[in-house]
């Protein structure tokens, strides 16, 4: 019979150490919409065959990324920070 394994209780991180900066933040955002936006209008025309609901719900998560990637610009650009 294999043993039991009990997980230990996670190490405490200093916060800036695990912290990421904005430009970090941006960076996977973009990346993130890169992404959706590439399978909404790549090869396929899977996105017009989900659908009315589908193609909004898409078109407000890309929204959502957007207006995200703007405030952590802003961030970014008040903080000086190179992009």
């Amino acid at each position: 019979m294999a043993k039991r394994t009990i997980a230990r209780r996670n190490t405490p991180v200093p916060p800036e150490v695990s912290a990421q900066t904005a430009s970090d933040i941006l960076e996977n955002k973009l990346a993130q919409l890169k992404s959706l936006l590439w399978c909404c209008y790549g090869d396929a025309d899977w996105l017009w065959e989900a659908g009315v609901q589908c193609r909004d719900n898409v078109m407000w998560i890309a929204f959502d990324l957007v207006s995200d990637a703007v405030d952590l610009h802003q961030e970014c650009m008040s903080k000086g920070a190179r992009i």
